[in-house]
Parts: structure tokens; C-alpha cells; sequence
């Protein structure tokens, strides 16, 4: 799909002298949305070079990852297993009922047994029960994922000053960074409290995969977290809400809302001179709404939004 990007009509926007567009990533693909698709492009594209039958990966309960890879399975002919943090909880919620759709067998694993998914001896273990595996790790995120991010910068064809995006893992923001060699700021925003740790783990993906290459022309806002990975405040909803009614754009509360509410307090700050142009990557995320909405007793936004 051609890039589109949706400029946005702000009062502040107009006060402060910048110009704010949305990237919608999150309409590039109905079932693998924004940077779940550009992280799974090259990885698919390698399991079927290779011959392999079953994606094999991990993530939480209301994982964006995990829903993005039972999509896969089912639409390129995948057989897909999902290892799950924390004990099967009844009845599921929706992001696992959908991947349960798409084929996606599940598994479940401690939190102890969790915290192996990075061990080659336990990797290896699991991957023998699977029928020709191909493993894709939490998040999506390894440097054929980075590849496919840095895509998200080459083909905007319009110009910009500053790109900023969520990050949970790492692999969208350092994918970015890559792809613009040098060129313009990129803002990073963590989902997760504490999230400077990012810093190396951004480093270190952006040097395996630009042949040693630093750049440095990239940060990470790690205030806007709003208490952890997963959590939110009523001042968050609120903004998710009203950025909704004010410009038709539905954001999530883990990733793009967090990163979208930092956009602007960082505006109001004079954090950008005049003259400057923003764009927000919007990476997806609305399917975790309606298990977020359940968990939490919200009553927005209707669920016919998150599909």
C-alpha cells in the first residue's frame, strides 16, 4: 500500500508554529497491521525460503505480537504455536480467542519458564515438538525485523524534520534509525517504566544491522510511560478519547497513546523550534482494546472500533 500519512489540525499546533501527521502504518495490512507487518515481512519471507512449516514465538496475553502471527499462519499457510505468560486464564480473552481462530495453538508457560524464551537449550527444546520450526522471538524483534523497519523511513516520500514512535522491545525504533542513516531525529518513546535500557538494546540492533554504523541523531522520552508497560491513568484515556474525536484516529493505550500524549506535552514545552515537522508512526495496537476494555471495566471505546 502507498505510505499515508494524515496530517493533523490542532490549536496548539497553530501556537507553538509546528505541523503534526500521523504515519498510518496501522492500515497496512487488515489482519498484520503497522510495524507487526514490516517486522514479520523478511522473517515470513525467510521461513518459507527455508522450507519450514510452524511459527513458533512468545508473547502475554493481550500481545499485539502474538495476534499479528496467528494472522500470518493463516494467511500464508503457517501452522502457528503460541507460548503464553502465565498460567490459561477462562474464558479467554479476546486477543487469544482471535489467534485460537486464525489456528494459533497455545501453550503456557510460567513466569519462570518465561524468562528461558532466550535460552538456546530451552529454544531448542520446545522447537522439537513443532513440525519444521521457524522461531520468532518476543516482540518480532531480530535484525530481518529491523530490515523490515527500515522501510517505514524509506518509502515517506514527504518531508519531515523529527519521526517519533512507541517502543517496546526496540526493533521498530532501531529498524527506523537504520533506515534513515543519519538523517533528521527520531524519538523513541518506551512503554515500559524504566525503559533506558533501550538505549543499548537500540544501539547494539541499529550497529548489527548498519555494519557497525552509531548514528546519532536519535533519543528516548522515557516519561511517558504512565506507570509501567500496560498501565494507564484516567488523564491518558481521556487524551486517547479526545484525540479520537478530534481527529478519527483510534489510538491504543500501550503504545500509541503513550507516544502520541509525549508528542504533545513535548509541543507545549517548546521542545521543537518553530517551523518544525513531526510525524507520529502510528504502529497499530487497536486489537488490544477490547481485552484491555474487559480487563479494566471500560466502557470505551464500542468494540466494533478495534476490529
Amino acid at each position: 500500500m502507498p505510505t499515508l500519512l494524515q496530517p493533523l489540525t490542532d490549536s496548539l499546533f497553530t501556537q507553538k508554529g509546528v505541523e503534526v501527521s500521523v504515519l498510518r502504518e496501522d492500515l497496512l495490512h487488515p489482519g498484520i497491521p503497522g510495524n507487526k507487518w514490516r517486522k514479520l515481512k523478511y522473517n515470513l519471507q525467510a521461513a518459507q525460503e527455508q522450507g519450514c512449516e510452524t511459527l513458533v514465538t512468545f508473547g502475554g496475553a493481550f500481545s499485539n505480537h502474538i495476534v499479528a502471527v496467528a494472522a500470518a499462519g493463516k494467511a500464508f499457510w503457517f501452522a502457528t504455536i503460541g507460548y503464553i505468560r502465565g498460567e490459561e486464564t477462562l474464558p479467554l480473552n479476546p486477543t487469544l480467542e482471535y489467534a485460537i481462530s486464525c489456528g494459533m495453538h497455545l501453550r503456557y508457560l510460567t513466569r519462570t519458564e518465561y524468562r528461558l524464551r532466550n535460552d538456546a537449550s530451552f529454544q531448542a527444546e520446545i522447537l522439537r515438538t513443532a513440525s519444521k520450526p521457524y522461531l520468532l522471538p518476543e516482540g518480532g524483534t531480530n535484525l530481518l525485523a529491523v530490515k523490515g523497519c527500515t522501510e517505514i523511513v524509506t518509502e515517506l516520500t514527504e518531508p519531515w524534520d523529527v519521526l517519533c514512535v512507541a517502543a517496546g522491545t526496540g526493533g521498530t525504533l532501531a529498524g527506523m534509525v537504520a533506515g534513515a542513516e543519519g538523517k533528521g531525529d527520531i524519538i523513541g518513546f518506551p512503554a515500559l517504566k524504566g525503559g533506558e535500557f533501550l538505549q543499548a538494546e537500540v544501539t547494539e540492533l541499529v550497529k548489527a544491522y548498519s555494519a557497525g554504523e552509531a548514528y546519532q541523531n536519535w533519543e528516548l522520552q522515557t516519561n511517558y510511560h504512565f506507570g509501567g508497560y500496560a498501565k494507564h491513568t484516567p488523564e491518558l484515556l481521556a487524551f486517547i478519547q479526545q484525540f479520537y474525536q478530534n481527529h478519527g484516529i483510534l489510538l491504543d493505550p500501550v503504545y500509541t497513546g503513550k507516544m502520541l500524549f509525549g508528542v504533545f506535552e513535548l509541543i507545549r514545552q517548546d521542545y521543537f523550534p518553530k517551523g518544525t515537522k513531526v510525524v507520529a508512526v502510528h504502529t497499530g495496537g487497536q486489537q488490544g482494546w477490547a481485552g484491555y476494555a474487559q480487563r479494566y471495566g471500560l466502557g470505551w471505546p464500542p468494540l466494533e472500533m478495534t476490529k
